[in-house]
């Protein structure tokens, strides 16, 4: 059982971290109690990772043929990694955190596939582009339907907060479908579990953050880059769950934070460039870039400490 920990406290992790990219918007703007975003979050992602999580994992086991030691070190250095950056509010890729991790115990043992590692970088970059466009098309194309009940405020109000929540619950279940991959997918590839077992492990640890640590960075995405009403909010959303989920039918773990700050952006760029806060984007960005470097040496340094071994005089 000791072996899962590792993994578990991962999936937490993820789940305290990403579920700003899911209600953080929303619970920004105060159109949802957290408390109600947190349950949502927490079912809809174990949904996902049940339903359609196994493609991901695939990818990542294929990435790797790591043993039992490998594939602990590899989560737990991850899992530190995404844990140092959430209590610091920062939005970070689990995606990258993983993937760092997994190439800096792969230096040791040589067991990362290179074909592999090329798809999912190149998917990288397609995540935040894909969070941009969408957001604009989207912005654009729904923009009139909500203006025409933009003067009946009750019934505004009242379709804006439900479709807050089905668009949040719908990015929790591609949250899941998505990045349970990073939680356990070393563990398939390493035949220390079934891809059901990984899945409901994954999805149960994911849902354990969102519902106990999350709140933290929340209001990070809401309203550290751009200010957003409500519409905008549903937009990000919808924008980010749209993308992650593409990507999990393609079977790539991506990171919902570049996709979420991709919309952000889009937005942003329709309302008008002023209005993004630079400071705060630079911020996260440098997060993006450190992680995978943070992660690496994590791992390096796991790596090292768990072959010590005492010579006595």
């Amino acid at each position: 059982m000791f072996q899962y920990i590792a993994p578990a406290y991962l999936g937490w992790s993820v789940g305290a971290n990403d579920a700003s990219n899911i209600f953080g918007t929303a619970v920004a703007t105060k159109m949802i109690r957290f408390s109600t975003a947190a349950g949502l979050g927490a079912l809809f992602v174990l949904v996902g990772a049940l339903a359609e999580g196994r493609a991901g994992m695939d990818t990542i086991s294929k990435l790797t043929s790591f043993d039992l030691e490998a594939a602990v070190l590899s989560s737990l250095a991850a899992a530190l990694t995404v844990t140092v950056l959430t209590v610091l509010k920062i939005p970070v890729s689990s995606s990258q955190a993983v993937l760092g991790a997994i190439l800096g115990v792969g230096l040791f043992t040589g067991g990362v596939s290179g074909a592999g590692l090329s798809k999912v970088l190149l998917c990288w970059v397609g995540t935040p582009v894909g969070g941009l466009l969408f957001a604009m098309v989207l912005y654009l194309l729904l923009g009139p339907i909500f203006n025409l009940l933009s003067h009946q405020l009750v019934a505004y109000d009242i379709v804006l907060r439900a479709a807050l929540v089905v668009v949040g619950c719908y990015g929790a279940y591609a949250l899941g479908a998505n990045n349970v991959a990073n939680v356990t997918g070393v563990f398939v590839g390493a035949d220390l579990l079934s891809p059901w077992a990984a899945s409901l492990l994954g999805g149960l640890s994911i849902g354990v953050g969102i519902m106990t640590y999350s709140r933290r960075v929340m209001m990070t995405v809401g309203t550290s880059i751009l200010r957003l009403n409500a519409y905008s909010a549903f937009i990000v959303v919808l924008s980010q769950a749209i993308t992650v989920h593409l990507y999990a039918k393609v079977g790539v773990p991506v990171s919902s934070s570049q996709a979420v700050i991709g919309a952000v952006l889009g937005v942003g760029i329709l309302k008008s460039v002023a209005t993004v806060r630079y400071r705060a984007l630079l911020h996260i960005l440098i997060g993006w870039v450190a992680t995978p470097l943070i992660a690496a040496l994590f791992s390096v340094v796991l790596y090292f400490i768990s072959h010590l071994r005492y010579v006595p005089n």
